[in-house]
C-alpha cells in the first residue's frame, strides 16, 4: 500500500480491481476542508481514461508492473503472437490489449511487453519505427515547390501523412506516439 500523497504520474496502482497508469496528478489544498488528490488515469486492460479523486491520507495498493521484451512473431487472426528471448516462450496477446499499436510492429521487432501478475496488460512501442512505403500516389510537377503533403500507406497498414517527395519502396523513420513522419531512410 501506497500514500496518495506518495504517487506519481507514471505509477500503477490497483483501484476497484483493475490496474490503471496515472497518467496527471494534482495535490488540492482548499481554504476550507481537507486536502485531495485529483489523478486521471488510464485502465491498462481497456485503455479507458477516467478521473478520480482521493481522499489525501488515503492508501491504494501499488501494481508493481514487470517489464519484459519479447519478440513479435506474427498474427495469428485477432490474436497477436510473442516470444520471449531468454526463455524462447510464447504467448498471446488478444487486439483489445495491443489495440492500433499492431500498425507499428514488424515481424521479428522486439517489443517491450508489460506484465501483471504473469498476464500481459499492455506494449511499449519504440519511440519511433522505420517503416518500408508500399502505396504512394506519384508527385506531380510543380506540386514539390510547395510544401504540401500526401498520404502513403506502410508495410504494416499503417496510412502516414509525407512530404511529396516520398515514392513507394522507400524506408521511412516514423514516431510512435503521433504517427507523424520524422525522415525518409
Amino acid at each position: 500500500m501506497v500514500s496518495t500523497n506518495d504517487i506519481r504520474p507514471g505509477q500503477s496502482i490497483v483501484v476497484d480491481g483493475s490496474v490503471y497508469l496515472i497518467l496527471e496528478y494534482q495535490h488540492v489544498k482548499p481554504g476550507k476542508g481537507k486536502a485531495f488528490v485529483k489523478t486521471k488515469l488510464k485502465n491498462m486492460t481497456d485503455g479507458g481514461v477516467v478521473d478520480k479523486t482521493f481522499r489525501a491520507d488515503e492508501n491504494v495498493e501499488q501494481a508493481f508492473i514487470d517489464k519484459q521484451i519479447y519478440q513479435f512473431l506474427y498474427k495469428d487472426g485477432t490474436n497477436f503472437v510473442f516470444m520471449n528471448t531468454e526463455s524462447y516462450e510464447q504467448i498471446t496477446i488478444y487486439e483489445q490489449v495491443i489495440q492500433d499499436k499492431y500498425l507499428f510492429m514488424k515481424e521479428n521487432q522486439e517489443i517491450t511487453i508489460q506484465m501483471y501478475n504473469d498476464s500481459p496488460i499492455d506494449i511499449l512501442l519504440p519511440a519511433n519505427v522505420e517503416l518500408k512505403v508500399t502505396k504512394a500516389e506519384p508527385a506531380v510537377k510543380g506540386d514539390t515547390v510547395t510544401s504540401t503533403n500526401k498520404i502513403v500507406t506502410c508495410e504494416t497498414g499503417l496510412e502516414v501523412n509525407v512530404p511529396m517527395f516520398i515514392e513507394e519502396n522507400e524506408t521511412i523513420k516514423i514516431d510512435t506516439k503521433n504517427s507523424s513522419y520524422i525522415t525518409r531512410i
